[in-house]
């Protein structure tokens, strides 16, 4: 099992809209519930998260699969 950063995928959202957050070649990427791709660093991506875990937002639902990472 793979346990590095690209073997996961993470989505913040709320029961309207989710936004997923993953890492490929390049860096982290974030694509907005939109659609519109956003590079940016790990710690853009723990500013996201963080506050999630925490509860201080309510209604956030948090959700990370585990895959194994495309050869690149």
């Amino acid at each position: 099992m793979n346990l590095r950063n690209n073997s996961y995928t993470i989505f913040i959202g709320t029961k309207n809209f989710t936004e997923k957050y993953y890492k490929d070649k390049k860096g982290w990427l974030k694509i907005s519930a939109t659609g519109r791709e956003f590079r940016m660093t790990a710690e853009q991506v723990l500013n996201h998260l963080l506050p999630a875990i925490a509860g201080v937002k309510p209604n956030v639902i948090l959700k990370v699969e585990q895959h194994e990472p495309v050869k690149e």
